[in-house]
């Protein structure tokens, strides 16, 4: 787990100074930090439930808003009939960028849960941890 969180560390960091140029750096550049610094902290397993919880809330609250925005996942699949979001790095329509985004969250939200269990699973078998 500790090869899987430096590479989740190192590409949430990449994925932080590609939002350099995002009309909304101001709120991706935050969420994928917050996915480093939790992936960090894993690999020194400190196991901080509240702010994997927050981690989790937050995430999973904007990728609902985004899948069911007007101009969201559920758009692109019933209006757009699933256009090609990785054609062209530029996002010329709108709901191509907002799926990028629920996916950029699906999998903030997936790493956030597996580390969550194994970092569950190793309080339960008394590993050394670092828990508040």
């Amino acid at each position: 787990m500790v090869i899987f969180n430096v590479l989740f560390v190192i590409l949430f960091l990449l994925f932080t100074a590609l939002q350099y140029n995002d009309p909304d750096p101001y709120v991706w550049m935050p969420l994928y930090l917050y996915g480093a610094l939790l992936c960090w902290l894993a690999i020194k397993k400190i196991y901080k439930v509240g702010l994997f919880i927050i981690g989790i809330v937050v995430y999973a609250l904007y990728a609902v808003y985004l899948f069911f925005d007007t101009n969201g996942v559920l758009s692109m699949v019933e209006k757009h009939h699933s256009e090609n979001i990785v054609q062209t790095m530029k996002a010329t329509k709108p709901w191509i960028e907002e799926t990028r985004e629920f996916w950029g969250l699906i999998i903030l939200l997936s790493v956030l849960l597996i580390n969550m269990v194994w970092l569950s699973s190793i309080k339960k078998r008394g590993e050394f941890l670092k828990i508040n």
